[in-house]
């Protein structure tokens, strides 16, 4: 079928400007910066693992949370005591529980209070109850989530005002789940002060300074650690009244100090507070420390005034930041910290650069050695997949990351499955002996079911990869996706009229897609069902030898699962490790690796288990002091929170993509495909973790991200023999089932063969200079790539034959869905 000029039109005005806005992405950053806003605005972003910056997942500190409620519910009673008159009782607390000696009308009083501002019918965020005189109260599971979803709702804007404050250049700040909040701070290398700032409650009350022990009295540290103070539990004023906080320096010392303000509220009870109390020692307590308490020489009626002390500069512009900012309901633990240098994210373009074209020079040699000018022509069209991907990342507002990488690099390897399965099927129309347009017309017909449910399994494996992944995984679902969709496009859309376009012109009778060198061979008839049962028990066997692998040496697990901290540092001069190792082991007694990364000026340094902040500081502490001058280019930092919860959502996206899997092609095939598929499949990915395990790789996200990608890439080699066999059983249902598997593995050998070598092209300048990574996704795959391929090939079938011959119904018994 001819078509319309207009449709040809068209589709190249479209491609010309896909092509048009791709082409800012490969300018470098000062030609950039002087093309016009409308032709770089669908420039594609770059992730911080490319960019630099820094990358910090904060969660509400669920005890501090507790202790700061209890506090307030400790207030709470002191001050319905007071104003019922009543005498003070001392209030003792245990766990989440506050109790005292009290009568009906405090407790009625109490319920009150609980009662303001919870909605009717909803749960209580305090238990209370009175028995033989003793008042409890505590608080409820319900209360905690949903104040800990409020702390994170009024945190964010806290957040963001510090962050401000400091003046980070367009950072990315958001609610992630119930309680946490994702900060990505592009351009910052070294959160550690900014690390310090988000964290910090910066709570301050202004307390009277108790004369004696006794209730409603507590005993707080000076911050200065020389001594503590007996303050009164009631807080005077509170520090949400502050209008104003900066650094200054004072006038007779020269000190650094922070100057304040109240609000018009604040002034008037502060000045109260002053002139009442005028020879009382007056307490400024920021989150349970006493900065300062000093004496109330006379009246303060301007509501200003001065916090001094031993203040380094750093310290008092943190201090002012904090209270300028407000403070925060409860304290945020980082618990998880990715930061990369700005240096190692160019290092991780020019490796992708590097990689991807040896990957794709490699894929366009093997292409036209295959198929001549037709393979170049279809090698042609992978430079517009990369270009159509990039234009589809910058519309849809996507992030580009180190695996969004990896996924064009693999997608062009994958993408040309589709034209290899089109060439084979137009070669066997041609060999029959049909014209060269019906040889064309035939041959995509015939190939479109195989590329649709090979490609679709791929997309289901990548759906579930973005659902149950974040930031960098998302953005290698993201990449794929977008490749494999193109790539169809290209292969079914595009090329064909392209070689539609070539036949007609040409006047082509006879349409040869002949090697460079050689000829076309026809299917063999070698018989793979012959050997199927010692296939199988060979698979089998391997298989188990796998699972004994994982269990003895057993996995290699990263702290992306076992949580923990890994650093990368870089010096201008060899890393002395002994010196640093030396000092690690002082800085930090306990189970802490030192090795050689890459060249000689570079090292990894891995803690795992538990670590936190103190250990980021520790460490850093112990690089500074045996590599003087030595960057920090890489800090990864996972909490035993985030570590359990990875481990968690990669064994049920892993479960749930073979699910997929079986779902679809039990809707597209028979049961018989289905469990066969799935089956093999099963084998595949034991022994391909089995070498993981052997081979000692690291198994971190990037190892589930190749499993996932690995899942949908064997169940595609799997379609493409099952939906031969299964075309053969439509044509010859009378013929023996394992004849028809012989045939069908002959006549699908040869692509299987040439697409795992497209693919394994693409995957091997990856794993040698992709950087460590992108290594750590090559390799798995590679292994994966060669085991799929001879199961395909050699396991497939007898599993086949055997589900025909043991399951409840024959393949010649059941009806066949159409493909297609």
């Amino acid at each position: 079928m001819r078509r319309p000029a207009w449709v040809i039109t068209t589709y190249a005005v479209l491609l010309l400007l896909a092509v048009a806005t791709a082409i800012p992405n490969f300018l470098p950053q000062t030609l950039r910066q002087t093309l016009p806003d409308w032709a770089t605005g669908q420039t594609v972003s770059l992730g911080l693992d490319l960019q630099g910056g820094a990358h910090l997942l904060l969660a509400v500190n669920r005890e501090d949370l507790a202790r700061s409620r209890l506090q307030d519910l400790r207030q709470s009673l002191i001050a319905e005591m007071q104003d019922l008159g009543l005498k003070p009782a001392r209030i003792e607390g245990a766990g989440l529980t506050l109790s005292l000696s009290a009568d009906e009308v405090l407790l009625q009083a109490m319920k009150d209070r609980v009662a303001e501002g919870m909605q009717p019918g909803s749960p209580s965020d305090v238990a209370l109850q009175l028995s033989d005189g003793i008042l409890t109260l505590t608080l409820t599971e319900a209360g905690l989530d949903r104040a800990a979803s409020d702390a994170a709702d009024h945190s964010l804007e806290v957040v963001r005002h510090r962050i401000d404050q400091v003046g980070v250049s367009e950072p990315v700040i958001s609610r992630v789940g119930d309680d946490r909040i994702l900060v990505q701070m592009p351009g910052v290398e070294d959160p550690a002060h900014l690390r310090a700032l988000l964290g910090s409650t910066a709570k301050m009350t202004f307390q009277m300074v108790a004369p004696n022990p006794g209730p409603g009295v507590s005993e707080l540290p000076l911050r200065d650690g020389s001594g503590t103070v007996l303050v009164e539990d009631r807080v005077a004023l509170s520090g949400d009244r502050l209008d104003t906080a900066a650094s200054a320096f004072d006038r007779q010392t020269g000190r650094p100090m922070v100057t304040f303000a109240f609000d018009h509220a604040g002034a008037i009870t502060f000045a109260e507070i002053t002139s009442t109390h005028i020879g009382q020692r007056f307490a400024v307590v920021l989150d349970g420390e006493v900065l300062t308490a000093p004496v109330i020489q006379s009246a303060i009626l301007g509501g200003k005034g001065q916090i001094s002390g031993n203040f380094t500069v750093d310290e008092a512009q943190t201090l002012a930041v904090l209270l300028s900012s407000g403070a925060l309901p409860a304290s945020l633990d980082v618990v998880e910290e990715r930061s990369v240098g700005a240096g190692l994210g160019a290092d991780s373009i020019r490796a992708g650069l590097i990689s991807g074209a040896i990957g794709l020079a490699l894929v366009v040699a093997i292409m036209t050695a295959l198929y001549g000018g037709w393979g170049l022509l279809a090698s042609g069209v992978l430079g517009l997949n990369v270009m159509l991907t990039l234009t589809a990342l910058g519309v849809l507002g996507a992030t580009l990351t180190l695996p969004g990488i990896a996924g064009i690099i693999l997608c062009l390897g994958i993408a040309v499955d589709s034209n290899i399965l089109i060439f084979s099927r137009i070669r066997e129309e041609t060999a029959k002996g049909a014209s060269g347009i019906k040889a064309l017309t035939q041959g995509y017909a015939r190939a479109w079911a195989t590329i649709l449910d090979a490609n679709i399994t791929t997309l289901l494996a990548m759906l579930l990869l973005f659902g149950f992944g974040a930031g960098a995984i998302r953005g290698f679902a993201v990449t794929m996706s977008l490749g494999i969709i193109i790539s169809m496009f290209t292969a079914v859309v595009l090329m064909r009229m392209m070689m539609e376009g070539l036949v007609r012109r040409r006047k082509m009778a006879r349409l040869t897609i002949a090697p460079l060198f050689g000829r076309v061979l026809a299917p063999g008839t070698f018989s793979f069902m012959r050997r199927g049962g010692l296939a199988l028990a060979v698979s089998a066997a391997l298989s188990v030898g796998a699972v004994t692998a994982l269990v003895v040496p057993g996995p290699t697990l990263g702290i992306d699962f076992t949580g923990g901290m890994q650093i990368v540092l870089r010096s201008d001069a060899p890393v002395p490790l002994a010196d640093l190792r030396a000092d690690l082991a002082q800085a930090l007694p306990g189970d802490v690796s030192l090795q050689a990364f890459g060249d000689t000026n570079q090292a990894l340094i891995k803690v795992q288990g538990t670590a936190g902040q103190d250990t980021v500081a520790a460490v850093s502490q112990a690089v500074a002091q045996a590599v003087p001058g030595a960057v920090l280019d890489q800090i990864d930092l996972v909490g035993p929170t985030i570590s359990s919860e990875l481990a968690g959502t990669g064994l049920i996206a892993l479960s749930l993509a073979v699910l997929a899997m079986l779902v679809y092609i039990w809707l597209r095939f028979e049961w018989h495909f289905a469990a066969g598929a799935i089956a093999v499949l099963f084998l595949d990915v034991t022994k391909t973790l089995g070498v993981i395990a052997l081979m000692g790789w690291e198994v971190n996200l990037t190892t589930v991200v190749a499993m996932l990608t690995l899942i949908g890439y064997s169940v595609n080699d799997k379609v493409v023999v099952y939906d031969r066999v299964r075309e053969h059983l439509k044509d010859n249902p009378g013929a023996p089932l394992k004849g028809l598997i012989d045939t069908s593995l002959n006549q699908v050998l040869a692509r299987c063969i040439f697409t795992s070598g497209t693919t394994l092209a693409a995957l091997l300048p990856m794993a040698l200079w992709g950087g460590p990574a992108v290594a750590g996704f090559a390799w798995p795959m590679i292994a994966g790539v060669v085991i799929a391929t001879a199961s395909s090939l050699f396991v497939s079938g007898p599993v086949l034959d055997w589900l025909d011959r043991h399951g409840p119904e024959s393949l010649k018994q059941a009806p066949l869905h159409q493909p297609g």
